[in-house]
C-alpha cells in the first residue's frame, strides 16, 4: 500500500516517461498481463494507454491488470494509467519511507 507521499513521489517521476503497453479491441488476455508482469519486473513503474476502440474503460482495464500483477494503481489520467510495483531483482526506484509519525520519531531520536 502506498502512502500519499509515495504516490506523489511516482507521479513525478511518471510525468517524463512514455507510455510502453496499449490495451486495444483485443482487450486484456494471458499475454497483455504477461507483458505487464515482465515490464513492471524490468522498470517498476510503467505507463500505459487504452485505445478508444478497447471493450473495457481505463479504471476497469487498471484496477484489473493491477489486481492480476500484484501491482499499485498510482495514477489515471484520461486514457492513461500508471502502475507501480517493487521488482524482486531489478530495485531501481528508492520510494520515500515518510509517515505520519516520522516527525515524532525524529524528536525522540534528538532527545535521546
Amino acid at each position: 500500500m502506498l502512502t500519499g507521499k509515495q504516490r506523489g513521489y511516482l507521479r513525478g517521476i511518471a510525468n517524463s516517461i512514455q507510455p510502453i503497453l496499449q490495451i486495444g479491441k483485443g482487450g486484456i488476455d494471458e499475454n497483455v498481463i504477461a507483458q505487464f508482469d515482465e515490464a513492471l519486473e524490468a522498470r517498476e513503474l510503467i505507463k500505459a494507454t487504452v485505445l478508444r476502440n478497447s471493450v473495457s474503460d481505463v479504471r476497469t482495464a487498471c484496477e484489473y491488470i493491477a489486481g492480476l500483477t500484484g501491482a499499485e494503481v498510482v495514477q489515471i489520467i484520461g486514457n492513461r494509467f500508471v502502475l507501480y510495483r517493487e521488482s524482486t531483482n531489478n530495485k531501481i526506484i528508492n520510494l520515500p519511507w515518510y509517515t505520519k509519525y516520522t516527525k515524532f520519531f525524529n524528536i525522540i531520536i534528538l532527545l535521546t
